[in-house]
């Protein structure tokens, strides 16, 4: 990952509303959630969910798909994998012993 992408993606996250959408996303898993449960849970307007989705995508920890009516989102586990490699690549001044990479879900398989 590079650089500027890590800041897009961190800053994305650095907002309360975004960071509990995305945890909300991760939770779920790989099937995602609709906009409408996403709103619900959180108790957001669903035009400010919108919000702040946009920018979940723009950084790409999020990703949609339609569904009939609806749109899903999921967490990208990719993306969020790359930046946790990033956060950690020189853990233990790269003594990878002492730091195990730290990984979450695989992706399910399309």
């Amino acid at each position: 990952m590079e650089i500027n992408s890590a800041v897009i993606a961190l800053a994305a996250l650095a907002q309360e509303t975004r960071l509990s959408v995305y945890r909300m996303l991760v939770e779920a898993g790989p099937e995602g959630l609709a906009a409408g449960r996403l709103a619900d849970g959180l108790s957001v307007a669903p035009a400010s969910l919108s919000f702040h989705l946009k920018e979940l995508l723009h950084a790409g920890l999020v990703r949609s798909r339609q569904d009939g009516r609806y749109v899903i989102y999921s967490a990208n586990y990719e993306a969020m994998n790359a930046l946790l490699g990033y956060l950690t690549e020189n853990c233990c001044r790269g003594t990878t012993a002492a730091c195990l990479p730290i990984t979450c879900c695989e992706p399910a398989k399309p």
